[in-house]
Parts: C-alpha cells; structure tokens; sequence
C-alpha cells in the first residue's frame, strides 16, 4: 500500500535519499556525471528537516510511503519506506503562479502507478488552503518526465536558461491557473 501524508523531521534523510536517487537516474547526460556523483543526501536532508520544521511562507512536503507488498526490497517486514515527495509553498518569485511546486520526486519503481499525481494533488489541495488561487512550477527542458506536467495539464507559459553545475541550462515554466484545474486533473478516477 502507497499512503500520502505530510511529512515528518524523520523523514528528511530517506527524502534526501530519494532526492539524489532520482536526480542521478533523471539528469545523466543533461548534468555532469562527476556532479551527479558528488550529490549527497545527507546535505539534501539537512535542506529538508529545516523546511519541514519551519514551514516558512505556506511550505509543506509530502511523502509518499510505502508499505506491505509495495515496500521496496530490504523492507524490514511490517516497514515502511518513503519512495517520493513534493514540495512547495507560496511562490518564491511574482509574476507567473500564487503557488509553487519546488520539488516532485518518485523512485523508478513508482512511477507510472498514479503516485506522482496523488502527490500533485496533496500539494495542490495544499496551497488551495493557504489561499493559492494559482500554481506553478519549474522544469528543466531536458527532463524525460516533463510530460508528466502536460498530462496533467500544465500550461507552458515561460521559459529562462539558467546557469546550473557548470553548465546553461533551459527551465520551463508550467501554470495551472485556476488552481481547481490542477485539483480536477488529479482527482481520483471514479469506482464502477
């Protein structure tokens, strides 16, 4: 079983975990292998335990937990294991969307099961809350897993190249403005 949930300071290291994991198996050949390398979740972590304590400007993080037969292998039965996350908060610069999805990850193993969507949605119905009538987000042009945004909707509305490890590199940005259009593209499908 895949549950949903706001995460936990005890969630930071296998968030930092999952982070680089799906950096180094999305970014080889867009960032430089001895970057990829270099990353470490144990930094990365740090970044999130301090983001999931403070909850500064409408921030939150969400996990996705797996458990029972979706545990990843090495599961102390009965365990669980964080396989993905989101995070956002109110948009850190003006101009494109009230609210911003900062990171979306997910293992390999879980992708293309409905995960990243319910974890869209949890952020989404998130930043509704705090009062976001809009949502936006980053992604590098080269990322294979951009589709994903469009599939659900996502309006490309900017783009800007960026320096980034050594290297210039092309982001868009996605909009989903109203919120509720995101909210409906991630809606679970009706039983029956």
């Amino acid at each position: 079983m895949i549950c949903i949930r706001r995460a936990r300071p005890a969630d930071a290291a296998a968030i930092g975990a999952v982070h680089v994991a799906t950096w180094r198996s999305t970014y080889p050949g867009v960032l430089p292998e001895d970057y990829l390398a270099g990353m470490s979740a144990v930094r990365h972590a740090a970044g999130y335990e301090q983001a999931i304590a403070e909850r500064r400007n409408g921030h939150a993080v969400f996990v996705a937990v797996a458990s029972g037969a979706d545990a990843p292998a090495g599961t102390p039965e009965g365990g669980s294991a964080v396989v993905g996350f989101v995070s956002g908060g109110r948009a850190r610069r003006p101009g494109l969307g009230q609210g911003e999805v900062e990171t979306l990850y997910l293992l390999d193993d879980y992708r293309d099961q409905g995960t990243g969507r319910r974890l869209m949605r949890a952020m989404a119905a998130h930043l509704a809350a705090v009062g976001c009538r809009s949502v936006m987000l980053w992604v590098l042009r080269d990322n294979p897993t951009r589709w994903f945004y469009q599939h659900l909707g996502g309006k490309p509305v900017a783009r800007e190249v960026i320096g980034f490890a050594g290297q210039r590199l092309e982001q868009m940005a996605f909009l989903w403005d109203p919120i509720e259009s995101l909210l409906a593209a991630t809606a679970p499908a009706p039983e029956g």
